[in-house]
Parts: C-alpha cells; sequence; structure tokens
C-alpha cells in the first residue's frame, strides 16, 4: 500500500470517508456536540465558486447554539501553497473568515 503524500490516513466514520483521521475526529466531535445541545447544524464538503469556474470545498460549516453567524472550518494538517491562496481568496470574495483546525 502507498504512502499518503502528507502522511494522512483516510477514515472512514458512519460510512463517511474523510481525508485524514484529524477530519474524522472534528465530525464525532460535531456529532456529539448537537447531540448535547450545543450546536444546531453543521454541513460538510461545502462548496464555493472561485473565479474560473473554480471549487473550492470547505471542510465544514456550522451554526452554534448563541451565535448570529456560522463558523466556516478547515481541517488541515499540512497546507499547501494552492491550499493557502484559495482560503484567501474565499475569504475576500464571500467576506467570511475561516478557521484552521
Amino acid at each position: 500500500m502507498r504512502r499518503s503524500k502528507y502522511n494522512n490516513v483516510k477514515t472512514v466514520v458512519d460510512g463517511i470517508t474523510f481525508h485524514s483521521k484529524k477530519e474524522a475526529k472534528h465530525y464525532a466531535d460535531l456529532k456529539y456536540a448537537k447531540i448535547a445541545g450545543e450546536l444546531e447544524e453543521f454541513y460538510m464538503q461545502v462548496p464555493f465558486l472561485l473565479p474560473g469556474t473554480v471549487k473550492y470545498l470547505l471542510d465544514f460549516k456550522e451554526y452554534w447554539k448563541g451565535e448570529k453567524e456560522p463558523r466556516y472550518v478547515e481541517v488541515k494538517g499540512f497546507f499547501t501553497r494552492e491550499s493557502k491562496i484559495k482560503i484567501k481568496i474565499v475569504e475576500a470574495l464571500y467576506n467570511i473568515k475561516i478557521k484552521i483546525i
């Protein structure tokens, strides 16, 4: 079996394949927060359209109780130059702040 380029380990939780253990853990944490009533809703792989028909998929969009605005969350273990640029473009075009964990 070939190693991943960034040493991430694909992980399956609830039949969903995540790019890394870290991303799968964040998903599990969100599920438990929703059950506990702390989180209203969350969405995964939220698309943002960029110039030139480029699509950026954000890992999570989270709606926490008591917060007016959603949290935009990207789970990264390693940043490429391309991912840094895309995040900056999304933040500028959509007037949002992406939290990196």
